[in-house]
């Protein structure tokens, strides 16, 4: 056990330290900060590192063996109702619980936080059980896809400006590091036990589904509360003058992130027991093993938590004010490129579905390729957001053919590259997006003058497109490469079976 979290602690520290060391460049060169935040900044930073390794390792040992457990006993029951109902309660009870979206509506005036949360957690409930049919039933997630999209975009055209960046933000934080391990897990044991040649592609696909009903929910919400003219308010950061001040907030911040970690995953956690007891009725070492990786779990995220919205949140928000405020304020588009390419490097959900990756397409997919796509995808929004902080222009200049083409791609492609890149675009736009680079878009529109509910907010919906493209992107290349050379391997039988749909180029 030693072993494997010191693996998962050099892990995220390679994760963390570029990110890291991009703001201490920009702090002794273009944007120097004062030391409380400098400090906030770095304690946050150990945080982090610590906290993703152990909550990691409790994924592996804990949430994912739950969500798989869960998911092929419902498929095995065979009783529709009972997969129907269950699925929902665990959609509402893992989005209420999601950590993202609370700080998402914090930021979010004219709808009550619960509200917002209520109908989010709805809309991933309902989408979640069509996720689960389809793979019962052997839909095409493909089909599925491109009528959500077509109905998502057809009510968006009666949404108000300020709350349709909201909404489209909304898809991408709902799935986070709670959801995504949870749902990942659910969608394999249910794929595994329906069995037949598309079971590999049916194991992704879930988190893309229910990353429409929070877009839809809120687009609602937004005509039903008739949001449109909300304006921002934004917070002030902490202020830290000493050590004492410094140990105070981080202090502050455990407790807190401790008692809504705790209300968050204990909804979760009691599902699972009342499942154990009345149907699973796993061996006691089974269950002394997820209680030790649900320890390791609730720890690490409390800790990353705490990191993020402790430190990383106000440096976000203070280093994107002052780069806005520079005479040659374009640098903002560069400079989020780099930070997003580094940036999801350190999304704790990542590193969850990358493994799954690897796994379900027998290496055919790698870990790092799959990062690469991550990153390319993250740095290219990341810029599109600040052109948008720039210049003002409308999300829907990008948003509307960002989908377009990424629906195309899935004629073009393996299906398991749609139903990942799909999933990938969710799990992008983690914790770190919500807490540093969507604070930094706010900070840069502050200072340009802008607005911020139009101009910033958006930045989520936009990493959660881009990886749709470039992850197809990679499938478009790896089909070609094994056309043009003809091999024959048990990855290339995984990229290429049950295929027969595509257009053949």
């Amino acid at each position: 056990m030693n072993r494997n979290l010191e693996a998962k602690i050099k892990e995220s520290l390679t994760s963390v330290l570029p990110i890291t060391a991009i703001v201490l460049v920009l702090h002794f060169t273009i944007t120097p900060m004062p030391l409380g935040t400098l400090a906030l900044f770095l304690m946050g930073a150990f945080f982090l590192i610590v906290g993703m390794g152990l909550f990691t390792l409790g994924a592996d040992l804990a949430m994912m063996p739950m969500g798989e457990t869960i998911g092929s006993e419902l498929t095995k029951s065979r009783k529709l109702l009972l997969l129907i109902a269950a699925s929902f309660i665990l959609g509402l009870v893992i989005t209420v619980a999601e950590p993202d979206l609370q700080v998402l509506a914090d930021q979010v005036p004219a709808i009550p936080n619960m509200t917002l949360i209520l109908a989010v957690a709805v809309g991933v409930g309902i989408f979640l059980v069509l996720a689960l049919l389809r793979i019962v039933f052997q839909k095409s997630l493909r089909l599925l896809l491109i009528l959500f999209y077509i109905a998502i975009f057809v009510i968006a055209i009666f949404a108000s400006g300020d709350f349709l960046t909201v909404a489209f933000d909304s898809g991408g934080v709902t799935t986070g590091p709670i959801t995504v391990p949870f749902i990942l897990a659910l969608g394999i044991g249910v794929a595994a036990v329906r069995g037949g040649k598309s079971s590999r592609d049916d194991s992704f696909g879930l988190v893309a589904v229910c990353s429409v009903g929070p877009i839809l929910a809120v687009l609602i919400l937004d005509m039903v509360f008739k949001t449109g003219g909300a304006s921002y308010e934004e917070i002030a950061p902490v202020a830290v003058h000493n050590i004492v001040d410094l140990l105070d907030a981080f202090g502050s911040g455990f407790k807190e992130y401790f008692m809504e970690v705790g209300i968050a995953l204990a909804p979760i956690v009691v599902f699972f027991f009342i499942f154990q007891i009345f149907v699973l009725k796993l061996p006691k070492t089974h269950i002394i093993k997820m209680i030790v990786g649900i320890g390791y779990t609730y720890l690490g995220l409390v800790l990353f938590l705490t990191g993020v919205n402790v430190g990383f949140l106000p440096v976000g928000n203070y280093i994107g004010a002052q780069v806005g405020a520079l005479s040659y304020s374009w640098i903002l588009i560069p400079l989020g490129a780099i930070m997003g390419f580094f940036m999801v490097m350190a999304e704790p959900a990542v590193h969850v579905l990358n493994k799954q990756v690897e796994e379900i397409t027998v290496g055919a997919i790698t870990r790092r390729s799959m990062l690469f796509s991550l990153s390319v995808g993250v740095a290219v929004s990341v810029a599109l957001a600040m052109i948008r902080v720039v210049t003002g222009l409308s999300i829907w200049w990008f948003i509307l053919p960002g989908y377009a083409l990424a629906l195309v791609l899935s004629f073009f492609v393996p299906k398991v590259f749609t139903a990942i890149a799909f999933d990938s675009g969710g799990v992008a736009s983690g914790p770190m997006t919500a807490t540093f680079m969507l604070p930094f878009a706010m900070g840069a529109c502050a200072s340009l003058g802008g607005n911020i509910m139009t101009d910033a907010f958006g930045l989520v919906a936009l990493v959660a497109m881009t990886p749709l493209i470039t992850i197809q992107w990679l499938g478009l290349m790896y089909r070609l490469k094994l056309k043009k050379q003809g091999e024959e391997s048990e990855a290339v039988a995984v990229l290429m079976e049950d295929d027969e749909e595509i257009i053949d180029l």
